[in-house]
């Protein structure tokens, strides 16, 4: 992918179509993704990021298109995770005296991915790299989200270079913010923030403010997936604030997992009694078993009440459910209610230790919980009626 950006500022990145899991298998790319590296050219050019090692050989002979790679006189590595880095051990044979410019941490983690002594210049925030006309000037972000991040901007062309920052993993060829389908690329970006940003929520915060505090125009942020935000770009930096500071909509989403479709029993009349206390609200249900974790994890982010519910397997509870607490709890959510719900047939225990899965995540529990022994009767599904009716008049807003 090459196209212009301003002039003398070019994308030099990877469009991955086929991409359908990131981080491994932990983060599902329904829409694929993109790797976003771009070339500033001024009296110094300079390459800013590269892009994931399949597409390395791929990505330095595009480069050589471009540019005689002995042209290039720098290289900032905004975040060293492979997805931007990985081409660096292919680009770095034909240019291996080329200084990159990387926090401290960066180095760090670039020497302990590639075991390379490269020429690394650690910068902090403040400090500047004039290329001719106009100057880099590097801001520190740590955990946002490794320890090594940092964005840079360029002054003249008020760019931000935000590395993951305002991200989102979505493949197009438009690559313009004000070009792409708005629900797809703002459910990209959700999706993308709840699902990597959320425990840093304190860090995201705490950077915009600093980096508003610098008081320069922004006309463009350019971040390392997805689209450039280069109308009314900071729309994208207020949804940050705002996701950041224990989002939640009108929304109570159960999940569950279910054996013999007792558990689903319980969580479909639960769901009719928190109606019948308040139409207003959204209701969502999720078989985690059957749903996309990173899908039902973005449903959470936007709740406000959570209501989890599994049968009692080994005096535990179902596979997928305990998975996905795993991930719930690393997520570290803020300001959220929670309960749980389970059915049993002789010992009974799911209810206790989904509540306390909950309460390490940080849930607030609004009760002790809901047990139906066996198949529910026709009272059993009354009992759960009335205790989603209760949970849905407690959660008014």
């Amino acid at each position: 992918m090459h196209f212009k950006i301003k002039d003398n500022i070019f994308m030099v990145g990877k469009i991955d179509w086929e991409l359908q899991h990131f981080h491994g298998e932990e983060y599902s790319t329904h829409r694929g993704s993109t790797y976003n590296a771009y070339l500033v050219k001024d009296k110094k050019t300079v390459l800013i990021d590269t892009v994931w090692s399949p597409f390395s050989k791929e990505f330095v002979e595009n480069l050589k298109n471009e540019i005689s790679l002995d042209q290039i006189d720098y290289i900032i590595a905004n975040h060293a995770e492979s997805d931007h880095s990985g081409a660096l051990p292919e680009l770095m044979q034909h240019i291996p005296d080329t200084p990159i410019y990387c926090t401290a941490n960066g180095v760090k983690s670039l020497k302990g991915l590639y075991h390379q002594d490269w020429n690394f210049q650690v910068v902090k925030t403040g400090d500047k790299l004039n290329i001719g006309s106009k100057d880099l000037i590097f801001i520190e972000a740590p955990m946002l989200h490794w320890p090594d991040t940092m964005f840079c901007y360029l002054t003249g062309d008020n760019i931000l270079f935000s590395n993951d920052g305002f991200g989102q993993h979505l493949a197009t060829e438009l690559m313009y913010n004000d070009l792409v389908d708005q629900g797809e690329l703002f459910q990209e970006a959700i999706k993308y923030y709840a699902n990597i940003l959320t425990p840093f929520s304190a860090q995201v915060t705490r950077k915009i403010k600093e980096v508003l505090a610098l008081n320069v125009p922004v006309d463009m942020i350019c971040p390392s997936h997805g689209v450039i935000w280069r109308q009314d770009p900071t729309q994208i930096v207020n949804k940050y604030m705002e996701w950041a500071d224990a989002y939640a909509e009108n929304q109570i989403t159960l999940i569950y997992d279910t054996m013999w479709e007792s558990t689903r029993k319980m969580a479909e009349n639960i769901a009719k009694g928190i109606l019948a206390a308040d139409s207003s609200v959204t209701v969502k249900l999720f078989n985690v078993a059957k749903s996309d974790k990173n899908d039902v994890i973005t449903e959470i982010f936007k709740s406000k009440a959570v209501l989890a519910g599994s049968p009692t397997v080994n005096k535990g509870i179902l596979s997928a459910l305990a998975g996905l607490f795993e991930e719930i709890i690393g997520l570290r959510f803020k300001g959220k209610k929670a309960a749980a719900f389970g059915s049993y047939g002789w010992s009974g225990e799911s209810v206790k230790v989904i509540s306390d899965k909950l309460e390490q995540g940080g849930f607030e529990l609004l009760n002790e919980g809901l047990r139906v022994q066996w198949n529910p009767d026709t009272q059993a599904k009354e009992n759960c009626f009335d205790f989603g009716k209760t949970l849905g008049e407690a959660l008014k807003s």
